[in-house]
């Protein structure tokens, strides 16, 4: 809740002890998918992260890395109602949206109904994301920044909490068609998933193959979940904390950082001030996730790169020098630390 019975905000000692609550809640979440997710820590505190921001999240990377997996077991372990919608090149808006049908009454009165699509769900997986052509990826604009969408003239609106974790294939790979960075940029975090290592990949061979598989099963219930949400915006952010996110979000835009202008010249546009807005939410959630009261500057190095990337582009002469968006924030973050 984001008050206490007398309308005050909640005093400090209640925060201790919901965030004390709240961190055993997420260690058992965490042990859950664990039992179905093998090698792919990192990526699984990120979308956690994402979810307790109240944001969503778009996980990158080649078929077969589990990412589907991933959303499913989310949705089952924290409780949420879940859809999926698999992208292709012919997947229309009123296939997301849902639409209007003509219906006839017994007494042939004649009426629209609405049909809802599969965006009215709390956690929607948009599985390979860039397949969709523009105007399709487009119909989750309003409904990832507004949260209800508008058919025949008429809002409706998506339940609450509403999240949606895509999936998306490199760009290298042919029949996608990239996201425009209007879009991109309501992604709290883009989260890359990478090959796991050795250990990690015998596991999955041992644990997927059989005559049996481990089932994750529901930790969380939607309200306790919708209170942790809460919880992250209370979560006191020192002024070092800030003082990082503000020199790191303006470091990496072109001519906003004094001290900066040998890689600010590689930059053709930087963050705005949604991408600070993304980090002060997350660090707060990952110090949570992590069983902490407050976040550090340990926490903003190592989230920049997942909130930063989509929101940053390269100039023509950084790509013909072969530079790349995570080097220049590696760059960006030596010299901050």
């Amino acid at each position: 809740m984001n008050t206490n019975m007398t309308g005050m905000p909640p005093k400090p000692e209640d925060i201790v002890a919901r965030t004390e609550a709240a961190c055993e809640k997420i260690r058992q979440a965490k042990e859950e998918i664990a039992r179905s997710i093998f090698g792919q820590e990192s990526v699984v505190e990120r979308t956690l992260v994402t979810i307790l921001s109240g944001g969503h999240g778009l996980l990158v990377g080649v078929p077969g890395l589990a990412k589907t997996k991933l959303v499913e077991t989310l949705g089952t372990v924290l409780g949420l109602d879940s859809s999926r919608i698999q992208f292709t090149p012919d997947l229309m808006p009123s296939d997301i949206l849902g639409s209007e049908v003509m219906e006839e009454a017994p007494d042939g009165k004649r009426s629209f109904r609405f049909i809802p699509g599969p965006v009215f769900a709390q956690l929607l997986m948009a599985d390979e994301i860039n397949r969709a052509s523009p105007r399709t990826q487009s119909a989750l604009l309003q409904s990832m920044q507004e949260y209800h969408v508008t058919i025949a003239g008429h809002h409706h609106d998506l339940p609450a909490p509403f999240h949606v974790l895509a999936t998306q294939n490199p760009l290298e790979q042919e029949g996608t068609y990239p996201l425009p960075e209007a879009q991109l940029d309501r992604f709290l975090m883009q989260i890359d998933v990478h090959y796991p290592d050795i250990n990690a990949e015998r596991r999955i061979l041992l644990e997927t193959t059989g005559a049996t598989e481990a089932k994750s099963k529901q930790v969380l219930q939607l309200e306790e979940l919708r209170e942790m949400q809460q919880l992250v915006r209370h979560i006191p952010v020192g002024e070092t904390v800030m003082d990082a996110i503000l020199k790191l979000v303006r470091a990496a835009r072109p001519g906003e950082a004094d001290g900066f202008d040998d890689l600010a010249q590689y930059i053709a546009w930087g963050p705005g001030p949604r991408a600070s807005q993304a980090l002060m939410l997350t660090v707060r959630a990952r110090a949570l996730a992590d069983g902490r009261l407050s976040p550090s500057v340990d926490d903003v190095m190592s989230l920049a790169e997942p909130v930063l990337q989509h929101r940053m582009a390269l100039t023509f002469a950084a790509r013909a020098d072969g530079k790349t968006i995570p080097q220049l924030l590696k760059d960006i973050k030596e010299r901050i630390a």
